[in-house]
This record gives structure tokens, sequence and C-alpha cells, in this order.
């Protein structure tokens, strides 16, 4: 049971990134789309780096170490990630959700509040995160801290852009702040599941930390890159998710 107390208390790091990345917007500070775009590629970048230095990778070689052979584990890996990202395109289709630019998606959309739109699109966002530091935990502690400060580190930014989003559709700053702060208590959430699975069996951790991947790559690809690419700020995304990319490398090569 350790394993899913420090998985718990790398979420609640990371939901309180999330939070205190939402302050400047609660004090009044404002965001340039550039700067928020440039923000958004970084954390894009840390994912990124996550999914395959800190997931993927250990996944693969846990698989090998079960199974003895390298093709089995390459396999499993390739199931884990299709599975990950299949759940959370899953999950994208059936909630309702609106994203900041694109509108809303999902069913019953119209039904819905539009504050809430927002908070089912940042929890589908937030909840692979959790998942990945929780699974990273089960795996190795030094490997969960490596996971958790880089997801932490990106949190920040990530949570100031949703606030300031927030505040830009018509939300009063106190609002968006608390919205924000909601919508990071899900990655505790996911962290406490996704390191309760692999520590009831070990045969469990090569599928957990691959299926996080998946669910944490669907998430770049469908809803960050996207958004970092609409207002003509490609190339300042696109330098902020390297920045992001090589410092989570370098978090996981040092402390993992």
């Amino acid at each position: 049971m350790d394993s899913v107390l420090y998985g718990l208390m790398g979420g609640l790091v990371a939901a309180a990134a999330t939070t205190a990345g939402a302050i400047p917007a609660l004090i009044g500070k404002s965001m340039s789309q550039r700067t928020a775009d440039t923000m958004l590629g970084f954390a894009a970048g840390v994912m990124l780096s996550a999914s395959y230095f800190s997931l993927i990778l250990p996944g693969i070689a846990v698989a090998e170490e079960m199974f003895g052979v390298v093709w089995i584990a390459a396999g499993v890996a390739a199931v884990g990630i299709a599975l990950g990202a299949g759940f959370v395109a899953w999950l994208n289709r059936i909630l309702p959700h609106e994203h900041f630019t694109s509108g809303r998606e999902g069913a019953d959309a119209a039904r819905l509040a539009r504050i809430w739109l927002f908070v089912l699109a940042i929890t589908i966002h937030n909840f692979p995160e959790g998942l990945s530091i929780g699974v990273a935990f089960g795996a190795d502690r030094a490997k969960g801290l490596s996971v958790m400060t880089g997801i932490s580190l990106q949190d920040i930014p990530e949570g100031l852009a949703v606030a300031v989003a927030l505040v830009g559709q018509g939300y009063t700053r106190t609002r968006a702040f608390f919205v924000t702060m909601l919508t990071g208590l899900v990655e505790p959430v996911g962290s406490v599941i996704g390191a309760a699975a692999v520590s009831i069996s070990g045969a469990l951790l090569p599928w957990g930390l691959t299926f996080a991947a998946g669910a944490m790559l669907y998430i770049i690809s469908h809803e960050i890159l996207p958004e970092t690419h609409r207002n003509g700020h490609q190339n300042r995304a696109t330098a902020g998710l390297l920045f992001g990319l090589i410092l989570m490398m370098f978090l996981d090569v040092t402390l993992g």
C-alpha cells in the first residue's frame, strides 16, 4: 500500500501545482495568446517526454523481464498504448465538453451549463496525467518522483492558461480560480487508481505504464497541439514543446 500512498501524495502535489498556476489570474494578471500557446506547447513536451522515457520504455523493460521475449514485450506495449488512447477517445466521445476554440463536443452538450462543459474538458485532460503519476509510483519510487515533478511543472502554466481562458470566456476571476482548482483534483483520483492497479498485481505493471502513456499521447495530439496551432504561434509553441521535452528527459535521467 506504500505505492498507493505515494501515488496519492504525488497526485495531490500535481493538483496543488494546477491551483498555484491559477493564482495570477485571481489577482488580475493577464496572459497573451502567444504566451498561452507557448505554455501549452511546454505542457505537451513534458507529457510527450514522460510518455516515452518514464512510461513506455520502462513498460517494455518490465514486460521483457516478465516474458523473456522482446517481440512479446513490444506487443504488450503496443496494445497498452492503443488501449489507453482508445479509453480517452471513448471518454472524449461520450462526455459532453467544450474546447476553448473549437466549441462543444459529446452527447447532450447543450443540456449542461457552459462552465461544466469546460470542467469536463479539463478533467478529460488531467485524468491521464494523474494516472501516469500513480502508475509510475507503482513501478518505482524514483520514477514516480520524476513523473510527478515533470507533470507538476507543466501543471503550473497549464493552470494559469485554463484560468485566464475562463476569465476570457466571461467568468469572474474567483469562479475561474475555483473551477481550475476543481479540475486539478481529478489528478489524485487518477494517481490512486493507477498506483492501486499495479500494486494489486505486478503483472499489470507493463500494461498500466503503457496504458497511461497512450492516454497522454491521445491528449497531446487531440487536445493540446491543435490548440497551440490555431492562432499563428506555431514557432513559439514548438519551442515550448522542445523545452518541455528536454526538461522532462533531463529530470527522468537524473531523478529516475
